[in-house]
């Protein structure tokens, strides 16, 4: 009998919406971003789409896919008031 691995499966918005408390907001720089899907893999909150889009309303700034981004196409910038 073969193991199986267990793969966690966020579902869009699964924490509802998020994006009023965030303090930091990822911006795609495009001219950089090779499009490999990294961000979209490991964003918790599955708030990034098939275009690489990211959706602030579900988006709670934790930097993950800035982090995992191979090509450092991704930057956190503070949310201005």
């Amino acid at each position: 009998m073969s193991a199986k691995l267990a793969i966690s499966r966020p579902a869009e918005g699964a924490a509802g919406k998020t994006g009023t408390w965030r303090t930091f907001r990822p911006v795609v720089d495009r001219e950089a971003c090779n499009e490999c899907g990294l961000c979209r893999q490991y964003c918790p909150d599955a708030a990034i789409d098939e275009n690489l889009d990211i959706d602030l309303d579900y988006c709670k700034g934790c930097g993950i896919c800035a982090k995992e981004c191979p090509k450092k196409a991704i930057t956190m910038v503070r949310e201005e008031d």
